[in-house]
């Protein structure tokens, strides 16, 4: 009995140093790309790069129309996304009846967070610039990485809703409040910090996706900022492919392109900073 309890601490201590292992060569791979992004793009980065349009066919100047393309495009998916997957996942938690059909539909939306990006972005040429009419613009590329982002935001949703426990629900509804009063009063406001975990996750990935806004927003060079939603756009995560697969500098373009990587990640970086502190605040509340 006891050599199978040394036993079963030997390979328990041998699983656990192995898990470790992996995860720090994962932070150990993470830091070697960021420190590589950074060593070579850090160089070029200074205020004129941040504010100043780009110049000489993107050989000289700045990226800002491409900072505030991505702004956007992010802002615009979040705030169609948001609302619909949220909204989505309260139907099938609090009011759907479990069956065959929420199986189906959950199978759904699982399968459609793992469709190709480029698949959304060819669904969104279709739809919103050529059917619709939308053109290559502001619009059209926010609904479709709206689209992209919208089955994360609903899994998140749901499953934020679900870990709430039904004490809640039960005790708000014996205190005489009807069922969407306890939605909105009691099971909403304990669910949000999941539910901002899902926006953060979908601004994580639409900040840093290129394939859909080829088709639907993007442009490679403007010589003027957006004035409407069916402006196109530059963006970050286009311009760095822009400069490097097809720009015909590439001694002046290829750094510029690393400058513009850097500056998307300390963006998404900022981004997941304030969506973090946000969930940790509400978390606090919902403690007290």
């Amino acid at each position: 009995m006891d050599k199978n309890l040394a036993k079963r601490k030997i390979t328990e201590k041998i699983i656990f140093n192995l898990l470790g292992l992996l995860m720090l060569s994962s932070i150990a791979i993470l830091a070697l790309i960021i420190f590589f992004i950074f060593k070579r793009g850090i160089g070029v980065i200074s205020p004129g790069f941040l504010l100043e349009m780009p110049k000489n066919g993107m050989t000289e100047g700045g990226i800002l129309p491409a900072i505030l393309g991505s702004f956007y495009l992010v802002t615009g998916s979040i705030i169609v996304a948001t609302p619909l997957g949220v909204f989505a996942a309260i139907y099938m938690t609090e009011y759907a009846k479990k069956g065959k059909l929420i199986r189906i539909i959950r199978i759904g939306v699982n399968n459609l967070a793992g469709v190709p990006s480029v698949v959304f972005g060819l669904f969104g040429l279709s739809i919103f610039v050529k059917y619709l009419n939308f053109g290559v613009s502001i619009l059209s590329g926010s609904l479709t990485l709206a689209i992209v982002i919208l089955p994360t935001i609903i899994r998140a949703s749901e499953e934020a809703l679900m870990s709430v426990p039904d004490d809640y629900r039960s005790s708000s509804l014996a205190l005489g409040a009807t069922k969407w009063q306890t939605i909105k009063n009691v099971v909403l406001p304990a669910a949000l910090p999941g539910i901002l975990t899902g926006c953060i996750l979908g601004v994580g990935r639409v900040a840093g996706e290129t394939a859909p806004i080829i088709f639907t927003a993007a442009t490679f060079f403007s010589m003027r900022l957006p004035d409407s939603i069916f402006s196109e756009v530059m963006t970050l995560p286009y311009n760095i492919y822009a400069l490097v697969a097809t720009g015909t500098f590439p001694q002046k373009q290829v750094p510029i392109a690393y400058g513009t990587a850097v500056v998307l990640l300390v963006l998404v970086l900022l981004i997941n900073l304030i969506a973090i502190f946000m969930r940790i605040r509400y978390s606090k509340k919902n403690h007290k």
